[in-house]
């Protein structure tokens, strides 16, 4: 083994180990001290927040502050051409001084400023943030998403989000913003820079009682901005009109630079141009090759024992995708550092327990992670569960997707890393005893979900089928902003690719598309039925299936009960009773019926992912086509050939080819047999599926 780690060493050379940056840090609980830089006379760290203005002997005109994080990020690297991907959020606040106007707002930067100035730009006060000096040629190379609160000459409006590039001026980067949408009341604010597609998204929350929220993206290369290394921080200014006080309470910060192997024809052609350095020898030269000849020779050797030891498989199931091992995604923790941060993985940082492994709490390079565990013995279901989730989610980026940070390739076991999202799953929310989710942040989880699953299915380079999207694993964060995770079940394939068959029915019932169990077939229409359970359990807080209630047999079915409501012209009547009619009626009932429409049981009727959160966005019911007033019927059989399409025209022949996929469903009575184009105002497309209707009517 020692011979192996020091062959290992001159292999180590070939790959360029660019730095990452993460801290969180939350300011009214300052156990964890870091050495901020603090800029201006009027920056002031106390011990619950960071006041980048504040009143001092009631001076506070003319008023500038900085707050910076110390160590510098590497933003990109010359020598490989990669650029890092970041994702920062913080709680933030602007309050009004009585008696005075506000102005003018605060903002995040990065700026070529690594060794911390001791001076801010000359005259950069009020509507320049601190950010700018008035006569800056665009030489100062900073970027900077700003809250402004006060409408300059050079902006588009009072309140709005804005993009600075080099220049005070956002014009063509900005968002309208209400009056007053930023004062008085504590923010969260998101911002992730995608370095694969160059795009900025910028998601602000604001404390008021509507919940609001606010949304910006930006196409840019911060190369064309910025140097290699940047230092990030805020930004705020005042002046002697217009006064606030602008203050950050708590803040998370993480970056992910890929490693480049030296390798790649890509690589080698940036490498060539960079001059030799002077004194390299054709000894050392050859001497490098050798070890790395020796090193790889043994690593393949450990593979190959490896994957011996699988008698089920004729490869290493749980072998790191090449991807995650060339530093394209996410980065490689050591197993000693992830079981510090988990105290050995006690029960005491349990978060919970799924099918295929384990989920903790930890602290690691100063942020708070959920660490997930797959044991290296579990099933072959778990292996693949580990397989389908490192491939699919290592390579997406949304902030309605939770972030995997890093993964850990141990002996025993293996560990995925994601960002925590400190408020838990959407199920604990949902049916939690302590307190009742008010409408609009159920609203506005729905909307955060729908862009999460459009974003799969449409807005990335290859489809996604989640296969599993359901309450508990729909993350909520402090702002109540969806997070969809878990990708066990995932499947990619290409645009515009039909149905993809499963190596085994897979899911959770109650969302789980009937017609996929029947078929055996995943597709955007199954994750369409699962969004649309999800819909419906949101506005009623009732689970999809119940046991029966004293009395009854039959078991309790969200989707059939809330048709049923429909079909009686009694759909709001399915409203959450816990709500205690504190909702927005005509919200709760788009929600539901674009929640039947989803749950279709004909797949060829539902829309796509895109029509639902369209209309979800847009609130136009009009655009909902009308339902059949009871639910269709979908009964699946195993046909003599697999594009035999059967509608029974009576009780006695659809019962007796009846499968056993029918969820206990009577079947109706003769004369409620018909196709479903005599039924429904949506119009069947073609399809090759083994799906029987029988419509209500």
């Amino acid at each position: 083994m020692r011979y192996y780690s020091a062959c290992l060493l001159p292999l180590s050379l070939l790959f360029y180990h660019a730095d990452s940056l993460s801290f969180r840090y939350d300011f009214i609980n300052t156990t964890n001290k870091v050495d901020f830089g603090a800029l201006g006379d009027d920056c002031n760290i106390s011990d619950h927040r960071a006041d980048l203005t504040s009143i001092s002997a009631n001076n506070y005109t003319n008023n500038l502050g900085r707050l910076v994080y110390p160590k510098p990020m590497q933003l990109w690297d010359a020598a490989t051409g990669e650029t890092a991907s970041f994702t920062t959020t913080f709680s933030f606040g602007m309050d009004a001084v009585p008696g005075e106007p506000v102005g003018h707002g605060m903002a995040f930067f990065l700026t070529s400023q690594v060794d911390v100035p001791s001076s801010l730009p000359a005259g950069s006060y009020g509507g320049y943030l601190g950010l700018f000096s008035p006569g800056a040629t665009g030489s100062d190379q900073v970027v900077a998403v700003e809250f402004d609160t006060f409408r300059d000459e050079w902006d588009p409006s009072d309140h709005h989000i804005g993009v600075d590039l080099n220049n005070i001026s956002s014009s063509g980067n900005y968002a309208t913003l209400p009056n007053d949408s930023f004062v008085g009341q504590v923010m969260s604010a998101r911002i992730d820079y995608n370095s694969g597609t160059g795009q900025l998204d910028v998601m602000l929350h604001n404390g008021s009682s509507d919940g609001a929220t606010h949304d910006l993206s930006v196409n840019v290369d911060l190369r064309s901005f910025l140097p290699e290394k940047v230092i990030v921080g805020f930004s705020a200014a005042t002046n002697s009109e217009r006064v606030a006080l602008h203050y950050v309470l708590s803040w998370s910060f993480s970056s992910s630079l890929p490693l480049v192997s030296n390798s790649s024809p890509k690589s080698q052609a940036r490498r060539t141009a960079v001059p030799l350095v002077a004194g390299v020898t054709v000894a050392t030269v050859l001497a490098l090759l050798l070890s790395t000849a020796v090193g790889v020779l043994l690593w393949r050797s450990r593979r190959q024992e490896r994957s011996a030891d699988d008698e089920d498989d004729d490869h290493d199931p749980w072998a790191i995708d090449e991807d995650l091992e060339s530093g394209s995604g996410p980065r490689p923790f050591q197993l000693s550092k992830l079981t510090a941060a988990t105290r050995n993985f006690s029960e005491e940082t349990k978060l919970g327990q799924g099918a295929s492994g384990s989920v903790y709490r930890g602290r690691v390079d100063e942020l708070d992670v959920a660490i997930k565990v797959f044991s290296r013995g579990g099933s072959a279901q778990g292996k693949r569960e580990y397989t389908a989730e490192v491939t699919v989610i290592s390579r997406l980026r949304h902030r309605n997707l939770v972030h995997l940070i890093g993964w850990c390739d141990g002996r025993e076991k293996l560990l995925l890393v994601y960002e925590l999202v400190p408020n838990g799953s959407l199920d604990r929310h949902l049916y939690s005893a302590a307190a009742v989710l008010p409408w609009p942040a159920r609203y506005k989880i729905i909307l955060g979900l729908g862009a999460a699953v459009l974003y799969l299915h449409e807005e990335w380079g290859q489809c996604v089928v989640h296969g599993d999207i359901k309450p508990s694993n729909i993350m909520v964060d402090e702002s109540f902003g969806a997070k969809l995770g878990d990708f066990g079940l995932s499947r990619l394939i290409d645009h515009g690719v039909g149905l993809q068959t499963m190596t085994a029915v897979a899911g959770t019932p109650g969302y789980l598309d009937p017609e996929c169990i029947a078929t055996g077939k995943a597709s955007t229409e199954s994750d369409v039925y699962s969004f649309g359970v999800v819909l419906l359990e949101v506005a009623t807080g009732r689970r999809p299936m119940a046991p029966p209630p004293p009395g009854d047999t039959r078991i309790f079915r969200l989707v059939e009960w809330a048709w049923g409501m429909y079909g009686r012209g009694a759909v709001l009547d399915a409203a959450d009773e816990a709500l205690c009619g504190q909702l927005d009626a005509r919200e709760v009932e788009l929600v539901l019926v674009i929640g039947l429409w989803c749950a279709h049981p004909d797949a060829r009727a539902r829309p796509s992912i895109r029509e639902a959160v369209e209309v979800l966005r847009s609130g136009m019911a009009a655009r909902v086509p009308a339902l059949p007033p009871r639910m269709p019927v979908a009964m699946y059989v195993q046909p003599d050939h697999p594009t035999e399409k059967f509608v029974a025209d009576d009780a006695s022949k659809a019962n007796s080819r009846m499968s056993s996929h029918d969820y206990g469903r009577q079947p109706p009575a003769a004369d409620d047999y018909q196709t479903l184009s005599t039924t429904s105002s949506i119009p069947p497309v073609g399809s090759k599926q083994s799906v029987r209707l029988l419509s209500g009517r």
